[in-house]
């Protein structure tokens, strides 16, 4: 949901009325940019630079994660979210690619820090009422879905040490 305002400030910044959009909104018209500044921001650590992996390897979960995200930005208030599928998918793939626990939690404050900095970088078209609610959603969120990978990989592992016995 976008609008337009008339700040003489933002007019300026501009060359004309801001839009103002929800963060939900933002993030969705920024995926690709989201999707590659984390790949960029990954590829700066050489631990997860270590596990190599294709373009499509490495971000290809990020699509749906991030959809989960708007999502959960665009519920109504008290509603419970839902467990992302996405993100338990995505903790048995890392796991098979070789990651390790450390690299996984690494990945997921690189995609926080990836979203902040894209709402950082909308600053003008923000709708700050709601900017504060949405932040503590989002990391809510990204904890959420990092905690569906963190069991997936203590399955593997609890489902590793059965065999062994």
């Amino acid at each position: 949901m976008a609008k337009s305002i008339g700040s003489t400030a933002a007019a300026k910044a501009n060359g004309g009325p801001a839009t103002i959009e929800s963060v939900a909104d933002i993030i969705e018209r920024e995926l690709q940019h989201v999707i590659v500044d984390w790949l960029a921001r990954v590829e700066e650590e050489p631990d997860l630079k270590s596990v190599p992996l294709s373009f499509e390897e490495r971000t290809g979960h990020l699509p749906q994660l991030l959809h989960d995200v708007i999502a959960r930005l665009r519920l109504d208030a008290g509603t419970k979210a839902p467990i992302s599928k996405a993100a338990a998918h995505h903790g048995d793939l890392r796991r098979q690619q070789g990651y390790t626990v450390a690299m996984a939690v690494q990945e997921s404050r690189l995609l926080q820090v990836t979203i902040f900095a894209t709402l950082h970088k909308n600053t003008n078209n923000l709708e700050f009422s709601k900017l504060l609610p949405d932040v503590v959603t989002i990391a809510d969120e990204v904890d959420a879905q990092l905690k569906e990978q963190m069991l997936r990989f203590m399955a593997a592992d609890a489902a590793k040490v059965a065999k062994g016995k």
